[in-house]
């Protein structure tokens, strides 16, 4: 049966109206597809962007790693003085707070080792014994070192190095160092003090230590139980974890790499002349300081470059005391022996400078020069 004319004009309608469509859907997706190459292309600019931004900040970390190494400090200043200083004192508390006293003046100028030597020339190497009063020789050298270990040990650690002890009996008198490494509990840092456990682990795990915090640390060797470790922790911990991570580096990592004062040593010396001759570092000191009223004035001196360092005091009779006792100088003046033999305190306004003042104002006289020659 022939279509109506009316039905063929619908359909023609139809297709017509279908062509048109078609043309939209084709206009459409093509802005879709434009969108999408937009889209496409502003996360290409955002991820670039953010890959920019790490490597920059990847920079920036370097950099100040590297600023932290720069400011890192390489050399060491070492003081040495008589245990009879100790002599000077009238009562066992007194005795203390001067170690105490003494103690504070090397933290604040930062010294590296303090070589307690013998005026006397007894052999004392270790700081096993007691003391027992004024005048016993070799004794008073004991109690200094062992009050100066004390004093220089963090509070969290004291308990496990040091037992009770007649010569540690009034330390709670003294007035504590403060130094860097006397971390509080919660307190961030990159290295800590710490003593190892004595805790079974597994092989190969390393060992756990007590650096004063919440957690304990695991460290990256197996290491002797009751040892003093210097730990720089991991920069990523997990926060789930019942221990932290962290790696034993030697003692002087620090101060040679990020400059921060990490304490003191401390060591004995039977005589004058065994401060130089049994120096614990292999170069030896290249920069020999000796003080006295009969020395040359301290403002005049010019420091050259050095390494380590060592600042000698007298006792009471000064080194002209510790030289004629030594059995090992053949010397009678003491300036023989020291690069620089100075007067740190010249016209002085009184008859005698106790040592624990001398080194107090000698550090301070020094600090300018010894930054100038470094």
């Amino acid at each position: 049966m022939d279509e109506s004319p009316r039905l063929k004009k619908q359909k023609i309608a139809e297709k017509g109206q279908e062509k048109v469509d078609w043309k939209k859907w084709k206009a459409e997706r093509k802005e879709e597809t434009k969108k999408l190459k937009e889209a496409t292309f502003l996360k290409t600019l955002e991820k670039q962007k953010k890959q920019r931004e790490e490597e920059e900040e990847e920079k920036k970390k370097q950099l100040q790693e590297e600023e932290i190494k720069r400011r890192g400090r390489p050399y060491t200043v070492s003081v040495a003085l008589p245990g009879s200083v100790l002599d000077n004192a009238q009562s066992p508390e007194l005795r203390t707070y001067l170690a105490g006293q003494i103690a504070r003046a090397c933290a604040v100028f930062c010294v590296d080792e303090v070589v307690v030597f013998d005026e006397q020339g007894d052999d004392t190497k270790s700081v096993v014994g007691e003391f027992k009063g004024i005048g016993k020789k070799g004794e008073a050298c004991v109690q200094l070192a062992r009050i100066l270990q004390y004093l220089e040990c963090p509070q969290y650690l004291r308990k496990s190095f040091f037992p009770k002890h007649q010569d540690l009996q009034f330390a709670g008198l003294l007035n504590p160092l403060d130094s860097p490494h006397h971390m509080r509990m919660d307190e961030e840092s990159e290295f800590r003090e710490g003593v190892v456990l004595d805790r079974p682990c597994k092989p190969g795990k390393g060992s756990f230590v007590n650096c004063g915090m919440r957690k304990e640390v695991q460290i990256d060797r197996q290491l002797q139980a009751g040892l003093r470790v210097t730990v720089r922790l991991d920069k990523s911990q997990n926060p789930e974890s019942r221990v932290q991570k962290g790696r034993v580096v030697a003692p002087h990592v620090p101060r040679t790499e990020s400059g921060h004062y990490w304490g003191y040593s401390v060591r004995l010396a039977s005589c004058l002349s065994k401060v130089f001759t049994e120096c614990s570092f292999k170069e030896g000191y290249d920069l020999t300081i000796g003080t006295s009223e009969r020395g040359s004035r301290v403002d005049s001196v010019t420091l050259s470059p050095f390494k380590h360092a060592l600042i000698v005091f007298g006792g009471l009779q000064g080194l002209e005391a510790s030289v004629d006792t030594d059995q090992n100088l053949d010397v009678t003046d003491p300036s023989i022996l020291f690069d620089h033999y100075l007067n740190t305190c010249p016209n002085q306004g009184s008859r005698t400078i106790r040592t624990e003042e001398a080194i107090l104002i000698t550090l301070s006289a020094l600090r300018l020069k010894i930054e100038t020659a470094v």
